[in-house]
Protein backbone atom coordinates (compact mmCIF):
# COMPACT_ATOMS: atom_id res chain seq x y z
CA UNK A 1 0.00 0.00 0.00
CA UNK A 2 0.93 3.10 -1.03
CA UNK A 3 2.17 5.41 2.31
CA UNK A 4 1.71 9.50 1.61
CA UNK A 5 2.42 12.64 3.85
CA UNK A 6 -0.26 14.12 6.03
CA UNK A 7 -0.02 17.48 6.19
CA UNK A 8 -1.92 20.21 8.57
CA UNK A 9 -3.20 23.89 7.26
CA UNK A 10 0.29 25.37 8.03
CA UNK A 11 1.66 23.55 5.15
CA UNK A 12 3.74 20.79 7.96
CA UNK A 13 4.10 17.44 7.75
CA UNK A 14 2.14 16.25 10.70
CA UNK A 15 2.26 12.28 9.87
CA UNK A 16 1.42 9.51 7.10
CA UNK A 17 -1.40 7.98 6.07
CA UNK A 18 -1.77 4.19 4.06
CA UNK A 19 -3.99 4.35 0.93
CA UNK A 20 -5.97 1.55 0.05
CA UNK A 21 -4.27 0.11 -3.24
CA UNK A 22 -7.61 -1.06 -4.42
CA UNK A 23 -8.67 2.63 -5.04
CA UNK A 24 -5.07 4.61 -5.12
CA UNK A 25 -3.07 1.19 -6.71
CA UNK A 26 -4.83 0.08 -9.49
CA UNK A 27 -3.18 -0.12 -12.88
CA UNK A 28 -4.08 2.89 -15.22
CA UNK A 29 -6.50 2.31 -17.97
CA UNK A 30 -5.93 5.16 -20.16
CA UNK A 31 -8.60 4.00 -22.60
CA UNK A 32 -11.10 4.14 -19.67
CA UNK A 33 -9.93 7.39 -18.51
CA UNK A 34 -10.22 9.07 -21.98
CA UNK A 35 -13.40 7.45 -22.39
CA UNK A 36 -14.45 9.08 -18.67
CA UNK A 37 -13.66 12.28 -19.64
CA UNK A 38 -15.34 12.59 -23.13
CA UNK A 39 -18.53 11.44 -22.03
CA UNK A 40 -18.97 13.66 -19.04
CA UNK A 41 -18.07 16.48 -21.74
CA UNK A 42 -20.58 14.65 -24.51
CA UNK A 43 -23.66 14.34 -21.28
CA UNK A 44 -22.56 18.31 -20.77
CA UNK A 45 -23.40 19.64 -24.11
CA UNK A 46 -27.00 21.04 -24.58
CA UNK A 47 -26.77 19.73 -28.36
CA UNK A 48 -29.87 22.47 -29.15
CA UNK A 49 -27.80 24.46 -32.36
CA UNK A 50 -30.25 24.99 -35.17
CA UNK A 51 -29.65 26.12 -38.80
CA UNK A 52 -32.22 26.04 -41.53
CA UNK A 53 -31.77 24.06 -44.67
CA UNK A 54 -33.12 25.39 -48.10
CA UNK A 55 -36.50 23.54 -47.05
CA UNK A 56 -37.13 25.93 -44.15
CA UNK A 57 -36.28 29.26 -45.05
CA UNK A 58 -38.80 31.57 -46.04
CA UNK A 59 -39.48 32.23 -50.07
CA UNK A 60 -37.54 30.53 -52.93
CA UNK A 61 -40.57 29.21 -54.34
CA UNK A 62 -40.39 30.54 -58.23
CA UNK A 63 -37.71 30.00 -59.97
CA UNK A 64 -35.66 33.09 -60.52
CA UNK A 65 -35.06 33.19 -64.57
CA UNK A 66 -35.80 31.02 -67.46
CA UNK A 67 -33.30 27.75 -67.78
CA UNK A 68 -31.68 29.29 -71.34
CA UNK A 69 -30.89 32.25 -72.84
CA UNK A 70 -30.07 34.55 -70.08
CA UNK A 71 -26.61 33.87 -70.30
CA UNK A 72 -26.73 33.40 -65.93
CA UNK A 73 -25.90 29.90 -64.69
CA UNK A 74 -29.36 27.69 -64.68
CA UNK A 75 -30.91 28.52 -60.75
CA UNK A 76 -33.98 26.75 -59.51
CA UNK A 77 -34.74 28.54 -56.62
CA UNK A 78 -33.16 32.12 -54.84
CA UNK A 79 -33.21 29.91 -51.28
CA UNK A 80 -30.87 27.52 -52.76
CA UNK A 81 -27.44 27.65 -50.53
CA UNK A 82 -25.38 29.29 -53.01
CA UNK A 83 -28.10 32.71 -52.41
CA UNK A 84 -27.89 35.23 -49.82
CA UNK A 85 -30.90 34.25 -47.59
CA UNK A 86 -30.66 30.58 -48.33
CA UNK A 87 -30.69 27.38 -46.53
CA UNK A 88 -27.34 25.83 -44.88
CA UNK A 89 -26.11 22.79 -46.61
CA UNK A 90 -25.76 20.22 -43.64
CA UNK A 91 -27.79 22.47 -41.24
CA UNK A 92 -27.08 21.50 -37.53
CA UNK A 93 -30.10 20.17 -35.68
CA UNK A 94 -30.71 19.29 -32.20
CA UNK A 95 -29.76 16.07 -30.99
CA UNK A 96 -28.83 14.07 -28.27
CA UNK A 97 -24.84 13.70 -27.35
CA UNK A 98 -24.98 11.98 -24.24
CA UNK A 99 -23.84 8.09 -24.46
CA UNK A 100 -23.40 5.82 -21.45
CA UNK A 101 -20.93 3.89 -19.46
CA UNK A 102 -21.27 1.30 -17.23
CA UNK A 103 -20.65 1.23 -13.66
CA UNK A 104 -17.47 -0.71 -13.66
CA UNK A 105 -15.86 1.05 -16.51
CA UNK A 106 -16.52 4.29 -14.34
CA UNK A 107 -15.58 2.83 -11.00
CA UNK A 108 -12.43 1.79 -12.59
CA UNK A 109 -11.73 5.00 -14.77
CA UNK A 110 -12.30 7.24 -11.21
CA UNK A 111 -9.51 4.66 -9.21
CA UNK A 112 -7.06 4.81 -12.12
CA UNK A 113 -7.28 8.66 -12.53
CA UNK A 114 -6.60 8.78 -8.58
CA UNK A 115 -4.10 6.44 -8.97
CA UNK A 116 -2.54 8.72 -12.00
CA UNK A 117 -2.71 11.25 -9.38
CA UNK A 118 -0.86 9.13 -5.90
CA UNK A 119 1.95 8.12 -8.89
CA UNK A 120 2.51 11.77 -9.53
CA UNK A 121 2.82 12.81 -6.34
CA UNK A 122 0.13 15.14 -7.01
CA UNK A 123 -2.41 14.23 -4.46
CA UNK A 124 -2.36 16.01 -1.16
CA UNK A 125 -3.33 14.52 2.16
CA UNK A 126 -4.61 17.05 5.08
CA UNK A 127 -5.40 16.16 8.58
CA UNK A 128 -8.55 18.29 8.56
CA UNK A 129 -9.99 21.70 6.84
CA UNK A 130 -11.92 23.05 9.87
CA UNK A 131 -12.51 27.15 9.88
CA UNK A 132 -14.37 28.87 12.38
CA UNK A 133 -16.09 30.94 9.76
CA UNK A 134 -16.32 31.90 6.40
CA UNK A 135 -13.00 33.48 4.72
CA UNK A 136 -11.17 33.23 1.01
CA UNK A 137 -8.03 35.06 3.03
CA UNK A 138 -7.95 31.75 5.26
CA UNK A 139 -8.43 29.39 2.62
CA UNK A 140 -5.85 30.98 -0.05
CA UNK A 141 -3.53 30.91 3.10
CA UNK A 142 -3.74 27.54 3.50
CA UNK A 143 -3.11 27.05 -0.24
CA UNK A 144 -0.22 29.08 -0.20
CA UNK A 145 1.40 27.32 2.81
CA UNK A 146 0.66 23.91 0.68
CA UNK A 147 2.23 25.45 -2.65
CA UNK A 148 -0.35 24.78 -4.43
CA UNK A 149 -2.07 26.98 -7.27
CA UNK A 150 -4.82 24.87 -9.47
CA UNK A 151 -6.16 22.39 -7.37
CA UNK A 152 -9.75 20.28 -6.75
CA UNK A 153 -9.91 19.95 -2.66
CA UNK A 154 -12.34 16.97 -2.19
CA UNK A 155 -13.74 17.70 1.08
CA UNK A 156 -16.22 15.51 4.01
CA UNK A 157 -19.68 16.26 3.96
CA UNK A 158 -20.64 19.01 5.62
CA UNK A 159 -17.47 21.23 5.89
CA UNK A 160 -19.43 24.09 4.82
CA UNK A 161 -17.75 27.07 5.46
CA UNK A 162 -14.18 25.42 3.66
CA UNK A 163 -16.58 25.18 0.87
CA UNK A 164 -17.80 28.22 0.99
CA UNK A 165 -14.37 29.95 1.46
CA UNK A 166 -13.05 28.16 -1.45
CA UNK A 167 -15.86 29.31 -4.12
CA UNK A 168 -14.35 32.49 -4.83
CA UNK A 169 -10.92 31.65 -5.55
CA UNK A 170 -9.88 31.00 -9.32
CA UNK A 171 -8.57 28.21 -10.55
CA UNK A 172 -9.74 26.03 -7.16
CA UNK A 173 -13.09 23.76 -7.27
CA UNK A 174 -14.37 22.19 -4.17
CA UNK A 175 -15.94 18.36 -4.80
CA UNK A 176 -17.92 16.14 -2.03
CA UNK A 177 -16.53 12.34 -1.83
CA UNK A 178 -19.62 10.96 -3.53
CA UNK A 179 -19.40 14.09 -6.30
CA UNK A 180 -15.74 13.77 -7.42
CA UNK A 181 -14.97 13.01 -11.06
CA UNK A 182 -12.34 11.85 -13.76
CA UNK A 183 -12.84 14.98 -15.85
CA UNK A 184 -12.06 17.43 -12.64
CA UNK A 185 -9.40 14.70 -11.21
CA UNK A 186 -7.15 15.52 -14.63
CA UNK A 187 -7.93 19.04 -15.32
CA UNK A 188 -6.72 20.50 -11.57
CA UNK A 189 -2.90 20.31 -11.05
CA UNK A 190 -3.55 19.16 -7.63
CA UNK A 191 -5.91 16.60 -5.59
CA UNK A 192 -6.21 17.92 -1.92
CA UNK A 193 -7.86 15.66 0.29
CA UNK A 194 -8.99 15.88 3.98
CA UNK A 195 -8.31 12.50 6.46
CA UNK A 196 -12.35 12.25 6.14
CA UNK A 197 -12.47 12.38 2.73
CA UNK A 198 -10.08 9.83 1.99
CA UNK A 199 -11.63 7.43 4.06
CA UNK A 200 -15.26 8.23 2.79
CA UNK A 201 -13.62 7.79 -1.06
CA UNK A 202 -11.87 4.36 0.48
CA UNK A 203 -15.18 3.02 2.54
CA UNK A 204 -17.69 4.14 -0.96
CA UNK A 205 -15.23 2.68 -3.83
CA UNK A 206 -13.43 0.03 -2.43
Amino acid sequence: MANVSVYNIEGKEVGTIELNDAIFGVEVNEHLVHMAVVNQLANNRQGTQKAKTRSEVSGGGIKPWRQKGTGHARQGSTRAPQWTGGGVVFAPVPRDYSFKMNKKEKRAALKSALTSRVEENKFIVVDEMNFDEIKTKKFQAVLNNLSVSKALVVLEDGNVNAELSARNIADVKTAKTNTINVYDILKYNTVIATKAAVEAIEEVYA
